[in-house]
């Protein structure tokens, strides 16, 4: 007798934590039906598609990347440094450094001005890179170890070698990916002869061409152009 007591007390046990456990997930799963209703929103942030309760799970629209990238690129300083660049680039074809046939890699290329400027002016092969990338105008890539074969581009072109953490190792780089003949260059902060001749020394296979103070997003630049000469 005390065996079938035992029995059917385990058997009301095992009922009752079942029972118990059916009942919390029902609990937290179901929406409650008390909802708290927020605030009205006021203020820089009142606009948007904002829940209105606790029991609002409305799905809130995601903006896209095409979107996203149609929104910056009709700015005002986008088209603005996008049409700075496009006049230094339009200046390198005008020497016949740059064509509309050029293989062209822009490194730490940010947004993607420059590449931006390059596809504007008729130059259909340009390849931007930056450590975090900004598709579809660039690709991410560490400027100190491209992912490049040798002497693949035509001219290599940077705004921020002077905010390189190896600049020697950047140039290097650089230097690396442009074929023999073609030219690197790049735009630092505006300096005179020994500023210019620190950097073209950064190039350490390439020879001097010409240096020239411009004014590149309303910055005095000056732009350093170097024609590689040996194979790396």
């Amino acid at each position: 007798m005390e065996r079938h007591i035992q029995i059917l007390l385990n058997r009301l046990s095992f009922a009752s934590i079942t029972i118990a456990t059916l009942t919390l997930l029902t609990l937290f799963l179901q929406t409650p039906q008390t909802c708290i209703t927020l605030p009205h929103l006021r203020g820089p942030h009142a606009h948007g598609p904002h829940p209105k309760s606790t029991c609002d799970y409305s799905h809130r629209p995601r903006t896209t990347l095409s979107k996203k990238n149609h929104r910056l690129w009709s700015t005002n300083k986008w088209l603005k440094t996008v049409q700075s660049f496009s006049s230094l680039f339009l200046a390198l074809k005008s020497l016949s450094h740059l064509n509309n046939h050029s293989r062209v890699l822009c490194v730490s290329a940010g947004a993607g001005h420059e590449v931006r400027a390059l596809t504007q002016i008729g130059v259909k092969d340009v390849t931007g890179v930056e450590l975090v990338d900004s598709p579809p105008l660039v690709s991410r890539a560490d400027p100190h170890n491209l992912p490049f074969f040798d002497g693949v581009f035509d001219l290599g072109f940077s705004a921020h070698l002077d905010q390189a953490l190896f600049p020697l190792r950047f140039a290097a780089e650089m230097e690396r990916t442009v074929r023999a003949g073609g030219v690197c260059v790049v735009a630092v902060e505006e300096c005179g002869g020994d500023g210019v001749r620190e950097v073209a020394g950064l190039f350490r296979k390439s020879r001097f061409v010409n240096a020239q103070n411009v004014s590149l997003v309303d910055s005095k630049m000056t732009t350093i152009i170097l024609r590689v000469t040996a194979p790396t």
